[in-house]
């Protein structure tokens, strides 16, 4: 689209639009507290409203444009930041302490997005273009991790607009009869619990770990920012500077891996895995650094919101029909976990929460049904955030190779 055609063009007039649409949609969540945002969330609008604002042109002229360098500076740096800002909050031994076996039907609910999603492309990909292995693979990141990760698999796998665009409408789309379904799980407990022959003591350990672990809350120092600036920057940065000279490397190896490892991936996996590494170390204790981390994150929503083409939304249908079926199995596998390890039903509709609808959702569904367990419900979620940038672009591949693509 040529610049005359927009009314606001600069990088900093575009990145200011993209920061009004993400706050005014918390805003007006907060102010107006609808039930309407608990079952379409913000991100559906900060998502759409770009597209748009891009794309609808009103006497000749669009707000925003389809291409800015804002666009690609989001991706090339506020991704690694946000992803190293999120992880290094991951904290497993508090995860397990307090969830216990919970932890292990969350991995069970992992498992079911990774086979839910092939088995679904295997059904559905030949009503479906021949790249939406790549929708897969996003989609797969929202659903092991969470936008983040759904984000950060889009770039690994290089998916198209078109695709993330696929994606995020089948996400919202099943998240809005998920959620309740998780909520209303409550009513059965006894039932759910007798069927999963959870031990009679399993509720009052879990009740006895939540209460003696306690989140710091502290307002934060001007000197912590500045720690937790050069720490995130600096990983971004080893980021960009390595990832050329290793991606290369690979490729020397074997041409068939380097379609796999390309500079992008390489960059996102290595910044995941140094940010997991520092999440061991005392650098966790600095505040803050998640609820900067998931604010970059919904600006960086609506910059792929400002990106997207309309034009290949006549999929749709097809691709929600196989997120419909995917989520189906990955309930089975919950239900396969919880009667494996014996674990309770408030515990199952969390970890699914954790996976499905990540740290947005998981604290929701925890409130209702313990709210006791609200801070570990978002260390569930964190521990998908962890997993999602390997094992999303991963269920990509598993479902191209299965179709033969």
């Amino acid at each position: 689209m040529e610049t005359s055609q927009v009314l606001i063009a600069s990088p900093i007039g575009v990145l200011a639009v993209l920061c009004a649409v993400a706050a005014f949609f918390f805003l007006l969540a907060q102010v107006t507290d609808s039930r309407l945002f608990k079952f379409l969330p913000p991100l559906l609008f900060i998502y759409a409203t770009p597209v748009f604002l891009s794309n609808l042109a009103i006497g000749g002229h669009t707000l925003i444009p389809n291409k800015s360098i804002i666009y690609t500076g989001l991706s090339q740096y506020a991704l690694p930041v946000f992803i190293v800002l999120m992880l290094i909050k991951v904290n497993v031994p508090a995860i397990v302490k307090v969830m216990g076996k919970g932890v292990l039907v969350m991995l069970m609910g992992t498992a079911g997005v990774m086979v839910g999603g092939v088995v679904s492309y295997i059904l559905v990909h030949g009503w479906l273009p021949e790249d939406s292995w790549k929708g897969v693979g996003t989609l797969a990141g929202s659903w092991i991790g969470g936008t983040a990760n759904m984000l950060a698999s889009k770039e690994i796998l290089e998916a198209s607009e078109t695709q993330f665009t696929l994606a995020i409408v089948a996400d919202n789309v099943i998240y809005i009869v998920w959620l309740p379904l998780l909520l209303m799980s409550r009513d059965y407990a006894d039932k759910f619990n007798k069927w999963a022959r959870v031990p009679a003591d399993r509720l009052a350990a879990m009740d006895a770990a939540a209460e003696m672990h306690a989140e710091e809350d502290h307002a934060p120092t001007m000197q912590q920012y500045l720690y937790l600036a050069a720490v995130v920057i600096g990983v971004a940065a080893a980021g960009h500077g390595v990832a050329p000279p290793i991606a290369g490397w690979i490729a020397s190896l074997s041409p068939d891996l380097a379609n796999i490892f390309s500079e992008t991936t390489t960059r996102i996996l290595f910044v995941t895995t140094i940010a997991l590494f520092l999440s061991t170390t005392p650098i966790s204790r600095l505040p803050s650094s998640t609820a900067i981390g998931t604010a970059l994150v919904y600006v960086f929503v609506a910059g792929m919101g400002a990106r997207a083409e309309i034009s290949g939304l006549g999929d749709a249908p097809v691709f929600v029909l196989g997120a419909f079926i995917w989520i189906f199995i990955h309930g089975l596998f919950m239900l396969a976990g919880a009667w494996i390890f014996r674990v309770d039903v408030h515990s199952v509709a969390i970890a699914s929460a954790a996976n499905i609808g990540a740290a947005a959702s998981a604290p929701i569904v925890a409130a209702h049904h313990r709210p006791n367990l609200v801070p570990a419900s978002i260390l569930l979620a964190l521990l998908g955030y962890a997993l999602g940038n390997y094992l999303a672009p991963l269920t990509g591949h598993l479902a191209r190779i299965a179709v033969g693509q």
